[in-house]
């Protein structure tokens, strides 16, 4: 599938040079010969954090806070970076183009500015699986929701960028944006600073807002398709759906039972 960009849609907007020499034909070029990969890690994956969690049965809980910190820091950093690098493309197509093809841009697979950090995003989502050692290591509660949640996004990624699917600055400029908040809070519990209750809401509740939003636009993509400025494949566009419904059942349920069990709860104690 050949990217149809208009021109008017790679104004120069501030690049660094390291953005606007990054090669994105490679990038293209790797994942499309790669992405299947995504399938074979996520069952590396869930065999080594299912195996671990077994192994650490019978054993005493790794503390790691030292690495903990650090790691989600480090996530925290680079989704505020890349965010606010396709925000930027992301705020000149609505102020110039509007909303439809914001969403149905692939201008963000080949801007300068945006180019790097969308590949990046992608490869990111490999990374982030990295959550769940530290889970499993330090005898945490492992719940269907997390691993489900990296396995699926990973492969919906790299697919979609291989194919440079429609209503990436979207789902990138939304998820990295509460992926900075997320792993900030994680790095403030980490150095065992006490986060207010309201804060661990309000991150789940944009999670769901996020998600909804997803659902939304796949619904605009599939009555757009008509007039051809929406660019998807029928595997990713009901892969995408089937995804993002299930996550905003598991995100829904998960609030429900962390936050309004819990008040209700107390209210009766």
């Amino acid at each position: 599938m050949e990217a149809n960009i208009d021109p008017s849609e790679l104004q120069p907007l501030g690049e660094y040079d390291f953005e606007k020499n990054f090669d994105h034909r490679a990038a293209r070029k790797w994942m499309e010969e790669n992405w299947q990969k995504s399938l074979i890690f996520s069952v590396i994956y869930l065999i080594l954090i299912f195996g671990i969690q077994h192994f650490m049965k019978e054993r005493r809980p790794f503390k790691l806070r030292g690495p903990l910190i650090l790691w989600s820091f480090s996530l925290s950093l680079f989704s505020l970076i890349a965010a606010c690098r396709i925000w930027k493309q992301m705020a000149f197509l609505l102020l110039t183009k509007g909303f439809k093809q914001s969403v149905c841009s692939q201008s963000f697979y080949v801007h300068p500015v945006s180019k790097f950090w969308v590949y990046l995003f992608a490869l990111s989502k490999l990374v982030e699986m990295g959550d769940t050692l530290f889970i499993v290591l330090r005898k945490k509660k492992l719940i269907f929701l997390h691993w489900y949640h990296h396995v699926a996004t990973m492969i919906l990624s790299w697919y979609g960028y291989k194919i440079m699917a429609a209503g990436a600055g979207w789902n990138t400029a939304l998820n990295l944006s509460i992926h900075f908040a997320m792993y900030l809070y994680y790095t403030v519990a980490a150095m065992g600073i006490r986060v207010p209750h309201s804060i661990t809401m309000l991150i789940t509740t944009s999670q769901i807002v996020q998600i909804t939003g997803y659902v939304i636009m796949n619904i605009f993509m599939f009555f757009w398709k008509d007039d051809k400025v929406c660019r998807f494949t029928w595997p990713l566009l009901l892969f995408s759906m089937s995804l993002y419904t299930t996550l905003l059942a598991l995100f829904s349920n998960f609030f429900v039972k962390t936050y309004l069990s819990n008040t209700q709860k107390s209210k009766w104690n």
